[in-house]
């Protein structure tokens, strides 16, 4: 990278030779010879590195790093507290110019923040190493802000209508800037996870590691490893001490998913975590103190699995401190439209330079799918239709639904094959006739009462209404004459 680097000493000579070296080393040089100078022109710049001199006229080079430093932590997350191992430095980078004499003021200055400090009299060599240093911290800097704010974006939680999600979301979000526990309850592919991060970005925790752990997806033996890590000569093939989740996580969010499926001896040693913050890594005999915290989800019924015997029921109230109920996509069909809207102008990641709309026919057809692998298999069914469509407005073609729309209360009959009555002439015609016998025998089952055969189809009344007129279907029951 060609960096912008401010030069800031009041002694002339030196002032011109780190000048030609920065030029040298291809970067551009700014300079200044007092502090408040320097100040001025940290503003007005935006330099990636600063090379400054403790001992400097009107503002010393200290007070200088002492300004940038608070301006530094305004610009950090509220209640953020600053981690020990995180290498928190300034913003730009600023590295201290000093004479021998003053060494001790130098490690004052490290204290506050600098990234480094080069002792005077300094050879050209010496220079170009901790510039180059400097520079490449910047720019891993400037890569996990970019990669961080990738991983937001795909895991934004979707702006939701719907009144019940909208009511998890707020509690989610009133339990993030605290510590306590929080387990997600929902189906699979209701977006337990996106939720999880969300939590952990709303939380003071932010900056620090959000680390996902399936319990599922892992033996009870090696799921103790995962979590826990292990010593030196643990077992068989542990030639060195490896960290586990929970260390790799120090300071952030453990995320554990599927913990319903967590084998039973597990969820001892995890409730031990959760009451005393301790845990021992396998093999190991030295206690280690876990400053993390968790976030557990499932999509099995605890309670049930409390009654049989095969989940504690002291682990489950450790972990449900607050719960979030996340709803399936079918009780929350007023938010497949904007869901599918997001998910379209994901095409980005599928490497696809262009967009696709939704024509009236297909998002009718979504609508009226019972949509049993949720928020995630509308995406899937989404991103294929993406790829599929060979132009910009996926029709109900697209989109590959084989299997017919189901009513979330509907009786056995409803639930059943089409009647005979039914005639199938290709596979959108099949699904308009069937969707029209699925809203009569609902209107009829009803008493004709719109608003209940919408909630029982699991659609807006107005959309129902809609529907009723675009398929022509009677809103009065048919009126029996006599003979």
């Amino acid at each position: 990278m060609r960096a912008k680097i401010l030069i800031v000493d009041d002694d002339r000579d030196i002032l011109l030779s780190l000048e030609n070296r920065v030029t040298w080393m291809g970067h551009q040089p700014v300079t200044a010879t007092n502090g408040q100078d320097a100040l001025r022109l940290i503003q007005e710049e935006q330099p990636d590195l600063v090379l400054l001199d403790l001992e400097l006229p009107l503002l010393s080079g200290l007070d200088v790093l002492k300004q940038v430093s608070q301006t530094s932590a305004h610009r950090e997350p509220p209640d953020q507290e600053p981690h020990p191992t995180s290498g928190t430095y300034t913003t730009p980078l600023i590295v201290m110019l000093t004479a021998y004499g003053t060494i001790e003021r130098a490690v004052q200055a490290m204290q506050l923040g600098a990234f480094d400090f080069v002792p005077k009299p300094f050879t050209s060599d010496h220079l170009s190493v901790v510039i180059n240093k400097a520079l490449d911290t910047v720019t891993l800097h400037r890569h996990v802000d970019t990669l961080r704010k990738e991983v937001e974006n795909q895991f934004q939680p979707a702006l939701t209508t719907n009144k019940h999600m909208a009511a998890q979301f707020a509690v989610a979000k009133q339990a993030a800037s605290s510590p306590v526990t929080v387990l997600l309850l929902g189906e699979t592919g209701t977006g337990k996870e996106v939720v999880a991060r969300a939590i952990h970005r709303w939380s003071p925790r932010s900056s620090r590691p959000f680390v996902p752990v399936n319990c599922a997806a892992f033996p009870e033996n090696l799921l103790e490893n995962e979590l826990f890590g292990h010593e030196k000569g643990a077992f068989t093939g542990a030639i060195k001490r490896e960290p586990g989740k929970i260390e790799i996580a120090e300071g952030g969010t453990v995320f554990l998913d599927e913990i319903g499926d967590m084998p039973l001896t597990m969820q001892s040693h995890l409730l031990r975590v959760l009451n005393d913050r301790t845990f021992y890594r396998v093999g190991g005999t030295q206690e280690l103190r876990a400053d993390v915290r968790f976030i557990a989800a499932t999509n099995k019924n605890l309670q049930q699995a409390i009654r049989e015997g095969a989940f504690r029921e002291d682990l489950y109230f450790r972990l449900a401190v607050i719960t979030v109920h996340l709803p399936p996509l079918r009780d929350r069909l007023d938010d497949l439209p904007a869901l599918a809207s997001h998910f379209l102008n994901q095409a980005g990641k599928l490497g696809l330079n262009r967009r696709a709309t939704l024509s009236d026919s297909a998002l009718q057809l979504l609508q009226t799918y019972s949509w049993p692998g949720n928020v995630r298999e509308l995406e899937n069914v989404l991103t294929r239709a993406l790829v599929l469509c060979p132009g910009d407005t996926i029709g109900p073609e697209h989109l590959s639904l084989k299997t017919f729309p189901r009513s979330r209360n509907a009786s056995s009959s409803i639930n059943q094959e089409p009647s005979a009555d039914v005639v199938f002439f290709s596979y959108h015609e099949s699904m308009d006739a069937y969707s029209q016998k699925l809203i009569e025998r609902a209107l009829e089952r009803n008493g004709w009462n719109q608003t209940k055969a919408a909630t029982e189809l699991g659609i807006q009344r107005t959309y129902l209404t809609k529907l009723i007129r675009q398929k022509q279907i009677s809103p009065k029951p048919p009126t029996c004459s006599s003979d």
